[in-house]
């Protein structure tokens, strides 16, 4: 009888056991807050700050209110603009571009490998040319260490080099892993980072990170953050916004970053069973060599010829969630589609977009549920 009982659905992200394992010093580190009341600018987004450049390598860390602010202030504070032209992958979340166009700026897409989905080094080449012919001025690049693992940052900081621009990696998915040894938060000329509740270092609202060793930079992005203020806050003497990082989410991070690499390590642990079970049914991810990554999804790709959808319900049917990263990318979604796309088109986005699906994947998965997960997946395809 109890065979034909419907199991109980594996969460896709388990901030809930997170929360169970972290308990009582979580429950102490907001009561400090609650207890000091210096809710904004309060001494714990100082002492994250210390504690994330440790962590990183980074000489100055910038604490805001969203990865989206993270990026977007660094774009206020390089004084980019109306006809600039910042090169980004199209197959990523919204977020990398955006800020972009909210500064004037001209968004240029460019494509990603296929194996990696990161940036492709050869499509960026042709898209700074694509921007040059478009009239535009090329004056940054924004790699993304999508799902988790670094972007190929050698090549593009040479290209970078070479064209004179600045880099801003995009590490919203990927604080925590390493290129060649380094740990994100040291590449490029600035980082930055979300710590929304769904990143593998997430707090429990909005909130990010800004990494970088230039301190004309940090200086800037401190006063853009809080209005442009100059030597106080009736003096302000730039552009700026409310981007603060809130006290209570650096007091929860503090506490989260303390487990953050054991957590690292049993995602690290699920990729390893996924690929295990799953390698001879559908295209699972591959890191690049000298990458490690945080896994922030575990993105498959499904054969061709599958219906995606039909797939999905079939998991769910059983319990097991998935989702889609991204059904459509940035070019071809309605309110970004009119900027230029790189020379050559980008092929690599757009088969992405049409085969990718996300299995669950956190910390807390027991072997039981990810081997629930790896037959619910091959009984799917099977059928």
């Amino acid at each position: 009888m109890n065979q034909h009982l419907r199991s109980e659905p594996i969460p896709f992200i388990d901030v809930a056991s997170q929360r169970r394992r972290l308990g009582a010093s979580l429950d102490a580190a907001v009561k400090r807050v609650m207890d000091h009341c210096q809710f904004v600018n309060g001494p714990e987004v100082f002492e994250l700050e210390k504690q994330l450049a440790a962590y990183s390598g980074a000489k100055h860390v910038i604490g805001c209110a969203s990865g989206t602010d993270a990026i977007l202030m660094v774009m206020m504070a390089r004084n980019v603009g109306p006809g600039d032209a910042v090169l980004c992958p199209s197959f990523t979340f919204i977020a990398t571009a955006s800020p972009v166009a909210r500064t004037g700026a001209t968004p240029v897409y460019v494509d990603v490998d296929e194996t990696t989905f990161n940036m492709s080094p050869e499509s960026l080449k042709r898209g700074i040319a694509t921007a040059r012919k478009a009239g535009l001025k090329p004056v940054a690049v924004i790699p993304v260490d999508l799902f988790g693992q670094p972007a190929d940052h050698d090549a593009i900081a040479e290209i970078a080099r070479a064209d004179g621009l600045f880099v801003l990696d995009d590490a919203a998915q990927g604080f925590g892993a390493s290129y060649k040894g380094r740990k994100l938060g040291t590449l490029g000329h600035a980082t930055a980072t979300s710590f929304f509740p769904a990143k593998p270092l997430g707090c429990f609202g909005d909130g990010g990170a800004i990494f970088t060793d230039d301190d004309e930079l940090a200086a800037t992005l401190r006063s853009i953050r809080v209005h442009g203020q100059g030597v106080d806050k009736y003096d302000n003497v730039r552009l700026g916004l409310t981007g603060r990082l809130d006290t209570m989410q650096a007091a929860v991070l503090i506490e989260k970053l303390k487990i953050f690499d054991d957590e690292i390590a049993a995602r690290n642990k699920v990729a390893e069973r996924y690929a295990r079970g799953l390698s001879n049914v559908v295209t699972v991810p591959r890191l690049a060599p000298g990458n490690t990554s945080v896994w922030a999804q575990y993105t498959i790709r499904l054969p061709k010829g599958t219906d995606r959808d039909g797939f999905a319900a079939a998991l769910k049917a059983q319990g097991v969630p998935t989702a889609i990263y991204y059904g459509k990318s940035m070019h071809q979604q309605t309110a970004y589609k009119q900027y230029p796309v790189a020379e050559g088109g980008l092929p690599g986005c757009e088969n992405l977009s049409q085969d990718v699906i996300s299995l669950p994947m956190h910390a807390y998965l027991t072997e039981a549920d990810q081997e629930r997960i790896i037959a619910a997946v091959r009984g799917a395809l099977a059928g």
